[in-house]
């Protein structure tokens, strides 16, 4: 197989693990956690195993429990991903300024 197309290949998968996210909604927003600008970075290891690091809203949030689950259980739900693992992190600490412009429209802050 070529580069050209293991790289159409991840940048695929990588739309279809988006998607995936933008599935999930934080309970307390009206928002999913995608356009909330929870999800700092997603990698893809050539064995479609998937790592997203992530933040929550706040480290005291109700979620804090049950989202990563949800995330994980969802992205390994995909048929190409072999395995998936969430990371936690409150580095950089999440601000409203995370937030894409439809999740700022969605919440009336523009």
């Amino acid at each position: 197989m070529s580069d050209i197309n293991t790289a159409e290949d991840s940048e695929e998968l990588g739309e279809k693990i988006v998607k995936v996210l933008k599935t999930i909604y934080d309970p307390e927003i009206p928002v999913d956690i995608y356009e909330l600008g929870l999800i700092y970075d997603v990698l893809v290891n050539e064995d479609n195993e998937v790592k997203i690091l992530m933040t929550l809203t706040s480290p005291n949030c109700p979620v804090a429990e049950t989202l990563p689950v949800e995330v994980e259980e969802k992205v390994k739900s995909l048929n190409a991903i072999k395995d998936a693992e969430v990371e936690i992190t409150f580095d950089p600490p999440w601000t409203q300024d995370l937030m894409s412009d439809e999740a700022k429209l969605e919440l009336g802050m523009l």
